[in-house]
C-alpha cells in the first residue's frame, strides 16, 4: 500500500529531526511526486519541505529550484505569509550561495510583506530582519545592519528567543567596536 502524502510528510519532517537527511530527501521527493499526481494543494508546502533537505545537505541548486517553485504556487494560491515566509527562505539560499544581490531583492519583499500583514509573527519578522542584517552587515552597511541588528533583538527579547538575543547583542557589539575602531 502506497503511504498518504501525508504521511511521507511527516515521515520526511522526522528523518530531518533525526538526522537522516538521506531518507528525509527520498520520503520528501517520494512526496513531491505524489503531490504532483495528485494536483493537491500542497505541492507548495512538499516542494518547500523537499527543498529545506537539499539546502541541510548543502546542494543549494537544487534547494534554489524547489523553493522557487513552491513560491510560484504561494504566488498564484495568494497566500501572503507564506510567499513572505519561502521567499525569506529563497533569500537565505540566495546568501548562502553567494547571490547576494538577488538575496537582497527577496529580503526586502518578504520584509515587506511581513510588515504589511497584521497577522505576522513576531519571530517571523524577528528572522527576516535578521537575514538582511547579516546581508547588511556582510556587505559593510554597518549603520543599516546596527539598526536591523537592534530591531531584530528586541523582537527576540519579546518572543523570548535567547539565542537570537545573544547573536543580535554580539553583532551590535562587534559592529560598535568596529565603529570605535578597537
Amino acid at each position: 500500500m502506497t503511504p498518504s502524502l501525508d504521511t511521507l510528510v511527516a515521515q520526511g519532517w522526522q528523518a530531518r529531526r533525526d538526522r537522516r537527511p538521506g531518507d528525509a530527501r527520498q520520503l520528501f521527493a517520494e512526496a513531491v511526486e505524489l503531490a504532483r499526481t495528485d494536483g493537491g494543494p500542497l505541492l507548495g508546502r512538499v516542494l518547500v519541505g523537499l527543498g529545506q533537505i537539499e539546502r541541510d545537505l548543502g546542494d543549494l541548486g537544487p534547494a534554489r529550484e524547489h523553493y522557487e517553485e513552491a513560491l510560484s504556487i504561494m504566488r498564484a494560491e495568494g497566500h501572503a505569509l507564506k510567499v513572505a515566509h519561502t521567499v525569506r527562505h529563497l533569500g537565505d539560499i540566495c546568501y548562502e550561495d553567494g547571490r547576494s544581490d538577488l538575496a537582497e531583492t527577496h529580503f526586502q519583499e518578504a520584509l515587506a510583506i511581513y510588515r504589511a500583514d497584521s497577522g505576522t509573527g513576531r519571530l517571523d519578522l524577528a528572522n527576516a530582519i535578521r537575514s538582511m542584517a547579516l546581508l547588511k552587515e556582510t556587505r559593510g552597511d554597518s549603520e543599516e545592519a546596527a539598526q536591523l541588528w537592534q530591531e531584530a533583538r528586541d523582537l527576540y527579547e519579546v518572543v523570548n528567543v535567547q539565542e537570537g538575543v545573544a547573536e543580535s547583542s554580539a553583532r551590535l557589539a562587534r559592529l560598535e567596536r568596529r565603529r570605535a575602531g578597537t
